[in-house]
């Protein structure tokens, strides 16, 4: 595989070595331990920022003055208001969405490629969720009571919000918590990832330079055994809005149960990607290998399970890996790469422990299969593009997930028996269907137990299109008008008129 050469280094202007506060009540705080945290580039290791790091006092500062807003001046915004509001942080997110991309490359490693790219999810769903303000409604309901009874339905927001999202997207991710939020009129607290807080206090920034009010956006970066433990736990948040691992969706389930908060998970996933014989294979080789290296497989969704029909197994399989082999890996800011680091050490140690665990197990590396530590790679956290062949249904690799470029190709023979193997796994999230055949790509996508089907493509999104998981992959939906109403309490009201 090709490797880019080393990135001659520009100072991005957030990113320049300087300290970073967060925001609480629309000014720029320092924790109130004093602590703070370094985030490096994971490409170079090169220090990036030293951030404030928030813990549980800084969650409580953060709850009141979202709690203050709510209840007080935000209560009052109409939705026109905040409609407009939203408008305006979409273009000044437009405005410097070149600088946002950068640094979302920079603090995680994304291909610059691909964090440019998305442009129009980014702008799409903020403009979205800006028409859905002014859409939010109840209804009249006819009862069969007797006498005169009038009864009607109100949606108001549910409150202070929560959110902790991870490290994988955090300019669209923090997009998919603040949007719904203040469309719904609610206040939100937002917990980035540690491994990459940059891009959310750069989005916080723009809310305030859009007139979103204080005490509306609060973002506290910091760990998750602290301020995201406290977030969780805190009896005056009313929801949580959670991205990241199952492990992490349970505590934070155990840790609502204090006031019963509402909670709306998007977790991990094992998802399968299936290839039939009459499949278009031209489409379907670069198809499911980006179905799991994109973003270096750092993708909840990712296609990791590939079942490849027996027939086309060897073939297909052989094609997926030749095309791995050619992509460009290296530094995300180089616009050729393909394939960036995984954003940490830790990362790069967990996914290189699976290689091991795959071919101890009998899996066999068509490609890959190994960290990538020399030349202009050493500093960084690389692993080349693996697929794996002869993978069988209960091996780790092909049951837990990954997290990683990592591929687990299983062939198939019968469509009955298939269903059940690539149901056979405790997660739901995504999943993937290759085949020329309409009848049987409406049967499998109608039997497979997942959020999300992808028929001939893979990972495609919409503003508008909700997307969740099922099992253990989460509860509650983003996007879509269904997101709107995680962010929304129904009011039943009766009057009496006679």
């Amino acid at each position: 595989m090709a490797v880019s050469q080393p990135v001659p280094i520009t100072r991005h202007p957030y990113a320049d070595g300087t300290y970073k506060k967060m925001l609480i009540d629309g000014k720029w705080v320092d924790a109130a331990s004093g602590k703070k945290f370094e985030t490096h580039n994971p490409a170079t290791g090169e220090l990036l920022a030293t951030v404030a790091e928030g813990d549980a006092e800084d969650i409580n500062r953060a709850v009141a003055a979202a709690r203050r807003a709510f209840e007080g001046p935000w209560s009052k915004v109409k939705p026109f208001e905040r409609q407009n509001l939203l408008l305006k942080l979409a273009d000044l997110v437009e405005q410097n969405f070149e600088e946002l991309s950068q640094l979302d490359t920079l603090d995680m490693g994304a291909p610059i490629s691909r964090t440019r790219g998305n442009r129009l999810r980014v702008l799409g769903m903020l403009r979205y969720y800006a028409g859905q303000a002014t859409a939010l409604h109840g209804e009249t309901i006819e009862n069969s009571l007797p006498g005169d009874i009038f009864s009607y339905t109100l949606k108001e927001p549910v409150g202070v919000v929560g959110a902790i999202i991870p490290w994988n997207g955090p300019l669209s991710a923090s997009v998919w918590k603040i949007g719904p939020a203040i469309a719904t009129g609610c206040t939100v607290i937002l917990k980035p990832a540690e491994e990459s807080p940059l891009t959310s206090l750069r989005l916080a920034e723009l809310c305030m330079e859009a007139g979103i009010p204080p005490g509306v956006v609060n973002v506290v970066p910091g760990y998750g055994e602290t301020a995201g433990a406290a977030l969780s736990s805190h009896s005056g948040v009313d929801k949580i809005a959670f991205t990241g691992s199952h492990v992490t969706g349970q505590a934070i389930v155990k840790a609502s149960a204090g006031n019963l908060k509402r909670v709306s998970l998007e977790l991990g996933g094992k998802s399968p990607d299936i290839v039939f014989a009459d499949a278009d294979l031209d489409a379907a080789v670069p198809g499911a290998a980006m179905a799991v290296f994109a973003n270096s497989g750092q993708i909840c969704s990712a296609g990791t399970r590939l079942f490849v029909e027996h027939k086309i197994y060897d073939e297909f399989v052989g094609r997926v890996a030749e095309f791995g082999k050619k992509l460009q890996v290296g530094n995300g800011l180089d616009p050729n790469t393909q394939i960036g680091p995984l954003v940490s050490a830790e990362q790069m140690k967990r996914v290189s422990s699976y290689l091991s665990i795959g071919q101890k197990e009998g899996a066999k590396a068509l490609t890959g299969g190994a960290p990538l530590t020399e030349g202009a790679l050493s500093k960084g956290y690389f692993v080349a593009p693996t697929v794996f062949a002869n993978v069988q249904d209960n091996m780790r690799i092909a049951q837990e997930e990954i997290f990683g470029p990592v591929i687990s190709a299983i062939s198939f023979k019968d469509t009955d028996e298939l269903i059940a193997r690539a149901n056979a796994t405790t997660f739901g999230l995504g999943s993937g269907v290759w085949t020329s055949n309409v009848s049987k790509a409406h049967q499998v996508a109608k039997s497979l137990r997942a959020g999300s089907v992808w028929v001939n493509c893979y990972q495609a999104m919409d503003p508008a299109v909700p997307f969740g998981g099922y099992k253990m992959s989460g509860y509650g939906r983003e996007s879509g008008k269904q997101h709107l109403e995680e962010y929304l309490n129904v009011k039943a009201v009766w009057i009496k008129t006679g």
